[in-house]
């Protein structure tokens, strides 16, 4: 096929162009309409501030808080406060007192015949006379804790025999049960 030339020729079919006016008759748009906050307007308190004429203080977001920051260090380091726990009672301190394993090696130390370290005689006599103290409070006297603990091994051998035969007595009830 041959090529052929087109044509500057326009048809019926072809895009129109707009009839030329005159340039007097021309309606020009005009100034584009401003969009968006004026240039420096986050630092011209005149615009900022005022709406319609009237001036109203109204606080830009775009401002940073204006309080001062303080830079250097805390020259004193606060503890954190200990949590308290509950109140103990007087028995419970004496308690809590000679069950200290410290106080027992202590105790041991002393009745083997060593001789303590001066800070370790200080504390274990601290201890002593807080056990003391609450003794005293709690009405208990040396007398009736010796009294208490002969009882107790007396007493005990005959308490461990009975808790024995009871056992085998519960022992045979069960069995005979099934």
């Amino acid at each position: 096929m041959a090529h052929s030339k087109k044509s500057r020729k326009a048809n019926e079919n072809s895009p129109k162009l707009a009839p030329r006016t005159k340039k007097n008759e021309r309606v020009l748009s005009g100034k584009k309409k401003d969009t968006g906050n004026k240039a420096g307007s986050r630092h011209n308190k005149k615009v900022v501030g005022s709406v319609n004429g009237t001036a109203t203080q109204k606080k830009d977001p775009r401002h940073g808080s204006k309080v001062a920051v303080k830079l250097d260090l805390p020259s004193k380091v606060v503890a954190p406060k200990k949590e308290k726990g509950p109140k103990l009672t007087d028995e419970q301190k004496l308690l809590k007192l000679e069950d200290d394993p410290r106080l027992n090696q202590l105790l041991d130390m002393l009745e083997e015949g060593r001789e303590l370290p001066q800070d370790d005689q200080k504390w274990l006599e601290k201890q002593l006379n807080q056990i003391e103290a609450l003794m005293e409070r709690l009405g208990i006297t040396e007398e009736d804790d010796l009294e208490h603990v002969m009882k107790s091994v007396t007493n005990s051998d005959d308490d461990l025999f009975d808790k024995f035969e009871s056992g085998a007595d519960l022992l045979k009830d069960f069995q005979n049960k099934e």
